[in-house]
């Protein structure tokens, strides 16, 4: 089994949760969301990332509006919306007791 592998999908599996969190502090533009999770080493690209807003922003996690940028197409900002925040504080909730259980089951392993 290939490493790698693994923790690509250990990122994949809280990649929501983080962009869902980045955007709970403030409005963003995806490329200022891309460079947030590649300075927390959560290395994301484009094509990651607009599936995911979009996918969000269906749910009625996000919303959006638009605003005319000085070089080039106007810009997309993305925030969470009412839903977004509850839906974040639930996955605030889940992720301490994860946290938790990920603990427990590999601090305290003797084997190790």
């Amino acid at each position: 089994m290939n490493v790698e592998n693994t923790k690509a999908q250990m990122r994949k599996g809280v990649l929501e949760y983080c962009i869902l969190s980045l955007l709970a502090g403030e409005e963003m533009y995806p490329p200022d969301v891309i460079g947030k999770l590649k300075d927390a080493k959560l290395i994301v690209v484009e094509g990651t990332l607009y599936p995911l807003l979009t996918r969000l922003k269906d749910a009625g996690y996000l919303t959006y509006r638009w605003e005319e940028s000085r070089s080039g197409p106007p810009r997309k900002y993305y925030k969470l919306t009412t839903v977004g925040q509850k839906f974040l504080k639930e996955l605030d909730e889940t992720w301490d007791e994860l946290a938790q259980a990920v603990k427990k089951t590999t601090r305290n392993n003797p084997a190790r």
